[in-house]
């Protein structure tokens, strides 16, 4: 969610909702637990802060647990964020976004309530190229494991037959994390009420409709990588500019999502032996942080790439 976006109609929003919460109050509750908050700049790629509570308010929003932590000036009434920590966004197309368990918010962190186990990310970055990035992998084991707005969503696994070690090892990534997920073969469908995950080459998953947005580019899906064909892998700049190729072994890790659709995420790559090399990847470790992961071998490059690598 970025603070100017649609600005109209979430102002109206915001005071709509400021009326009616401060007229019946969110009330005390019984309180929330193990929430994170995380801060950085460029896609991921400057930490400024993190924090983890172990008990919250139960009325606590996302604004709220931010302005506890850091320096915040906000806007349009109290509802977006200006600046966190004297970093702010600027008329050049630069603003704070934030994402709970991965996804992108949609309305404002003062309408927003946090969750047990959320996950919350704050990130400063440019929008040339998208100013809608709906998910993010930086976050794994999210929201696989608390899904959204405190609702666990079922996990299917899709995996392509030709690429059967990369499946086990997602599957035993995510049941390592505690969570079930039904296997089945790529294309056979998971619904729109639950998270799915496609294993598979490039040439197996580009003709599902997560493959179509991302072939489409980062205005289309919010990643900032692109197979040019089927057998490399084109990384991308901020502004959505290619700036490295990778071919044989190329694999990435990348979720998106359109609309109010569930995310999808990918593990593919321009091989068999690039799949392998994402599976590898699913790790908490490895994402930490990253819009979206990139990598050749055990080299990791997170996209968009920051300056030329």
């Amino acid at each position: 969610m970025r603070g100017s976006k649609h600005i109209p109609f979430v102002v109206i929003a915001v005071v709509a909702t400021a009326a009616i919460t401060g007229g019946c109050g969110l009330g005390a509750g019984k309180g929330t637990s193990d929430v994170s908050l995380t801060v950085t700049r460029s896609f991921g790629s400057q930490p400024v802060g993190s924090i983890t509570r172990k008990q919250l308010p139960g009325s606590e929003t996302v604004m709220r647990m931010l302005q506890r932590s850091f320096k915040v000036t906000t806007r349009f009434g109290g509802g977006f964020v200006q600046s966190i920590d004297g970093l702010s966004g600027t008329a050049s197309r630069r603003d704070w976004f934030y994402y709970v368990n991965g996804i992108e918010a949609k309305v404002g962190a003062a309408s927003t309530a946090v969750h047990r186990g959320d996950r919350i990310w704050w990130d400063l970055h440019d929008w040339t190229a998208t100013d809608d990035v709906p998910a993010v992998v930086g976050s794994f084991p999210e929201p696989f494991v608390h899904g959204l707005e405190g609702r666990r969503l079922p996990t299917t696994l899709e995996c392509a037959p030709d690429v059967p070690d990369a499946c086990k090892q997602v599957a035993a990534e995510l049941k390592a994390a505690g969570v079930p997920a039904a296997t089945q073969l790529l294309g056979t469908g998971s619904g729109t009420d639950s998270l799915a995950v496609l294993v598979g080459t490039w040439a197996d998953v580009h003709g599902t409709f997560a493959g179509i947005l991302i072939a489409h580019g980062p205005s289309a899906s919010g990643v900032y990588a692109r197979f040019d064909g089927a057998n490399s892998l084109e990384l991308l700049d901020p502004h959505g500019q290619p700036v490295r190729t990778l071919r044989a072994g190329a694999g990435l890790v990348a979720a998106t999502a359109q609309g109010s659709s569930s995310p999808t995420w990918l593990v593919t790559g321009a091989d068999a032996t690039g799949v392998s090399a994402a599976a590898d990847a699913l790790t908490p470790k490895r994402l930490a942080n990253h819009f979206a992961l990139a990598v050749q071998g055990q080299t990791d490059l997170p996209v968009p790439l920051q300056g030329a690598q």
